[in-house]
């Protein structure tokens, strides 16, 4: 993979294999299936994490999506980004890279008619980079940025620092990495985080993080 490659999507797609797909798991399209590109290092997030990490933001949302911006910086298959949308988010911007996965985003978004979806083409860095720059519509914030990076690539140190310039007050930011983000023994880059919810399923650990001087849930 390129340094800078952002993509769970390899660019070498594997030939004569059958698509797999995702189905979202609630809201409007509520099991409607997505085709998702067989693609060397593809990860989608699993049906159980997505249920489980959804249930945890619709219980903090009050069930209010109406109002909510999401950024999506490593959509890969769109699965976290497609589902923030059917739960009824305002605005949902992908991010991707691999010229393949762009189209399978497009081709779902276009299956969805979701027009509050909006599919950026560039690697996550440079794309979060300009984001939080701001400038013309760029400028808004985001009240839930999904971060689930490739592993073992230092993604998160990176990354977490333009999510605080990107996030909306009180907003909060889903990370997926091939560690636990211990409170206790915190990484430098995770100095100002509060990490209100974790677990973990097979060898994925998944977090909801929030800034510790905006954080007020009850973890």
């Amino acid at each position: 993979m390129p340094k800078m490659h952002q993509s769970k999507a390899a660019p070498s797609m594997r030939q004569g294999r059958p698509a797999r797909q995702v189905r979202i798991i609630g809201g409007q399209w509520k099991r409607t299936p997505l085709r998702v590109l067989e693609a060397e290092g593809l990860r989608p997030t699993p049906d159980r994490v997505r249920e489980t990490v959804f249930n945890w933001l619709n219980h903090l949302l009050d069930g209010n999506w109406r109002e909510v911006h999401c950024l999506d910086l490593f959509a890969g298959t769109g699965a976290l980004g497609f589902e923030a949308a059917s739960r009824g988010a305002a605005r949902v911007v992908l991010v991707e890279d691999n010229a393949g996965a762009i189209r399978q985003l497009e081709a779902n978004r276009d299956k969805l008619n979701a027009e509050q979806v909006r599919i950026l083409r560039g690697d996550a860095l440079s794309v979060a980079t300009r984001l939080a720059a701001g400038g013309g519509d760029d400028a808004m914030r985001f009240h839930i940025i999904f971060l689930d990076p490739p592993y073992h690539l230092d993604w998160l140190s990176k990354m977490l620092p333009l999510c605080a310039r990107l996030l909306a007050p009180g907003g909060l930011v889903y990370a997926e990495a091939e560690m636990p983000l211990d409170p206790e023994k915190p990484q430098a880059w995770l100095e100002g985080w509060e990490v209100i919810r974790a677990d973990k399923a097979g060898m994925v650990f998944y977090h909801l993080l929030q800034r510790k001087i905006l954080a007020d849930f009850e973890a």
